[in-house]
């Protein structure tokens, strides 16, 4: 390829063939480039449906920290219970939100804050990229920086590891996606509802 051509192919594809080539290269994952988390775990699923607390009204969100699930109310006393990545000590929040804005494979942009952390960091990752940590999917929470969103790292589900955001695996999260509406009123809590027993 000459670099007149190179030189006209999109940025975006540029970088996604520049990590893909280094990672083949390589042999290395977004862990060993970008410190997200430890393991090993590829793909990933947890859905299953359980009984839930009757407070809350069909449609609805719920995100228990405690219990590290994310719950999708069904019908009364009935949801999908999917597993979850929580927030870090030091990041943690609760409240309620709604969801404001639904992507397919969304771009990511790190904080100020996360370069500094980590100034390996990427400064963007085009959306589709396999080292996105926002997955496949994204369901932005209010106005605020939160989202539920899939992973690049599936062997950080159901670990203390986020800035806040709460991560599913890229199956559960695309299932979450073709459920949940725009204006979907979401719970974050500490309280924890148990798990919900299997139905």
């Amino acid at each position: 390829m000459t670099f007149s051509r190179i030189v006209q192919r999109p940025f975006a594809a540029l970088f996604a063939a520049f990590a893909a080539l280094a990672l083949t290269a390589a042999g290395a994952s977004a862990q060993s480039l970008w410190d997200w988390g430890g393991g090993s775990a590829v793909g990933g699923s947890g859905a299953t449906s359980v009984r839930f607390s009757p407070q809350f009204a069909p449609g609805q969100l719920v995100a228990s920290f405690s219990d590290r699930r994310l719950y999708l109310v069904v019908r009364p006393g009935e949801a999908i219970s999917y597993p979850i990545a929580i927030p870090r000590q030091q990041s943690r929040w609760q409240g309620v939100m709604a969801v404001t804005d639904k992507r397919v494979n969304p771009s990511w942009t790190p904080t100020p804050t996360m370069i500094a952390e980590n100034p390996r960091l990427p400064r963007w990752v085009p959306g589709g990229h396999p080292l996105n940590p926002l997955g496949v999917r994204a369901l932005y929470l209010g106005s605020s920086a939160y989202r539920i969103h899939g992973t690049d790292a599936p062997w950080t589900i159901g670990q203390p590891v986020s800035k806040g955001c709460i991560r599913m695996y890229n199956k559960d999260v695309i299932d979450l996606y073709n459920r949940v509406q725009l204006g979907t009123k979401v719970t974050v809590t500490w309280q924890s509802f148990g798990g919900g027993s299997t139905i």
